[in-house]
């Protein structure tokens, strides 16, 4: 039975651990598939992809994925860019970087990501420090490293820098750059700071070449800049035409649905508009600035409030598997208690058996002797009467055979001997000594009085009276002496009886093998010690001793 419930018990933990593995396996997968939804989502600026990676982080905060975690808080953040929620988004990065080491391969991402969020609150030189971080750590293509620098260049040109920021990209080997829109950036970005630093000439032609290559390869957001460069060149040497290249980059702003980029085109419009058309667009731009900000506004919230809700639910399940977590050791406790309770009870009732079974065994004994010591050494000792007295006669055999008798009857009751209670021990032990005399035999007694016996118990008497019996019978069968006798004495509360014969004595490996069986358990039963002195050159010696209160 314990068997079966410790069985039971390992089923339950192992069962438990494996239901604890499963759900790692598919928290990780849950996580993987929600961050690759979050990923397409962002590339078309759905903000639902913010929503996702919220719930993904809760997946792999379960599993203590600290990687991915950081990883989706990152693309979080460019969701937060992307809407202009700069705070948010810088907030965002700095708890993804407290979860990285430096050897994270997330980590370049990290810092370009925060370049680029003080690059759109015009905080260059921020923007510059951030971004030499991203390049000091290991970036995963040569690709990525070369649109870094390509943004870097941006932010020293905003800073006037113009020299540093071409240094920059005239270094960059683009002949190997598999990516043609940001090789044209990085061509269009060349010649405008060119145009910059020495008003060079033919920035406008190489610009509009460049300008068709980006619209011949769809790339709308590249041809934006592209517009707003060459809107910025013929601003002051020809406002028409900087107003064609203006309304052009509001178009494709439109297109791109980027309301940033349209509230730049308007101002570009405004600077260069005819003067009479310009309150149309004043009032466009006006509400349009509004409407960023208001929606900046919303978005902040809206990003605020999915965290703080997905925090709260993340919360009330921690609290929910804590409970479970108590619930399933709680469990373990009861089984294992269960078990432990079962394992006492069960050496309990062993220990009780065991118990029992000596108990019986000690009957057994007890019975045995008092056997041996009523009817045996009793029927024995009518012999040696019979054996050593002439006067012995039939009448007094019959008397003493039916008080053996009677003994017997009373073992087998197992009734109690009251007798021995009023017993005199002197005469008691002086008879018994005195029936083993014969014409062969002497017995002699010395110090057998009343004061030895006066403190000693009928059980203790018992046991001594027995050992004495012994003694006698065991030298009637074995001795062959001619003189026995007893010594008794009291000293310091101990009474010491001492036996000797002229007999052949007993070897040593024979003692307990002579009828002597029971008198060691005697005499340790009443606290008492017995030596047996067998290196005589004849007889037999034996000194007992036992305590009286």
């Amino acid at each position: 039975m314990i068997r079966n419930l410790l069985f039971s018990l390992f089923s339950f933990f192992l069962i438990a651990s494996c239901k604890e593995n499963s759900k790692t396996h598919s928290n990780i997968e849950k996580a993987d598939k929600l961050y690759e939804e979050a990923i397409k989502l962002l590339e078309k600026n759905d903000v639902k992809s913010y929503e996702k990676l919220q719930v993904a982080i809760t997946y792999y905060s379960k599993e203590n994925d600290f990687s991915n975690i950081s990883k989706s808080l990152i693309v979080q953040a460019n969701a937060q860019k992307n809407r202009g929620d700069f705070l948010g988004a810088e907030s965002t990065l700095v708890e993804a970087l407290k979860m990285m080491t430096e050897n994270d391969e997330s980590l370049y991402s990290l810092y370009d990501t925060m370049a680029t969020l003080k690059l759109n609150q015009n905080q260059y030189s921020q923007a510059i420090e951030w971004y030499d971080k991203a390049l000091s750590v290991k970036i995963e293509s040569e690709q990525k490293r070369l649109s870094i620098l390509n943004n870097k260049s941006v932010a020293e040109y905003k800073l006037g820098k113009y020299g540093q920021a071409l240094d920059i990209l005239q270094k960059l080997d683009l002949s190997k750059l598999t990516d043609l829109n940001l090789k044209n950036r990085i061509k269009d970005n060349i010649e405008y700071i060119k145009w910059l630093d020495n008003n060079n000439a033919e920035a406008q032609t190489n610009i509009e070449n460049i300008l068709k290559l980006k619209l011949e390869n769809n790339d709308f957001w590249g041809a934006n800049s592209s517009y707003s460069h060459l809107a910025e060149i013929n601003k002051k040497s020809n406002p028409e035409k900087s107003l064609y290249y203006a309304k052009k980059m509001l178009d494709i702003a439109q297109l791109n649905k980027s309301p940033e980029d349209r509230l730049e085109a308007i101002e570009r419009i405004i600077y260069v508009e005819k003067p009479a058309n310009t309150n149309s667009y004043f009032q466009i731009y006006k509400n349009l600035s509004d409407s960023i900000q208001t929606s900046r506004n919303d978005y902040t919230t809206k990003f605020a409030f999915i965290k703080y809700e997905n925090t709260k639910v993340k919360a009330e399940n921690a609290e929910k598997e804590n409970q479970l977590l108590w619930q399933y050791l709680l469990s373990g406790l009861l089984v294992a208690l269960l078990i432990i309770i079962i394992i006492l009870y069960k050496k309990r009732q062993k220990k009780l058996q065991q118990e029992k079974e000596i108990e019986v065994k000690n009957t057994q004994l007890k019975i045995s002797k008092r056997v041996h010591d009523v009817v045996a050494n009793g029927i024995y000792q009518v012999m040696t009467k019979i054996e050593n007295q002439e006067n012995f006669d039939k009448e007094n055999a019959l008397d003493e055979l039916e008080f053996v008798y009677e003994k017997s009857r009373d073992i087998s009751y197992e009734k109690p001997d009251p007798e021995n209670d009023k017993k005199d021990y002197k005469e008691e032990i002086s008879s018994l000594i005195a029936s083993f005399k014969n014409e062969n035999t002497e017995t002699y007694t010395v110090g057998n009085e009343h004061e030895i016996w006066a403190d000693v118990s009928p059980s203790v008497f018992t046991e001594v009276y027995q050992i004495i019996r012994e003694l006698l019978v065991n030298m009637k069968k074995h001795s062959q002496a001619s003189r026995v006798i007893f010594k008794f004495e009291n000293i310091n509360h101990h009474i010491k009886i001492q036996y000797s014969d002229d007999g052949i004595g007993i070897p040593g490996d024979m003692i307990y093998k002579n009828g002597l069986t029971n008198t060691g358990t005697r005499i340790a039963a009443i606290g008492g010690e017995i030596i047996f002195d067998n290196k005589s050159e004849k007889g037999l010696k034996v000194i007992i001793s036992f305590p009286v209160s």
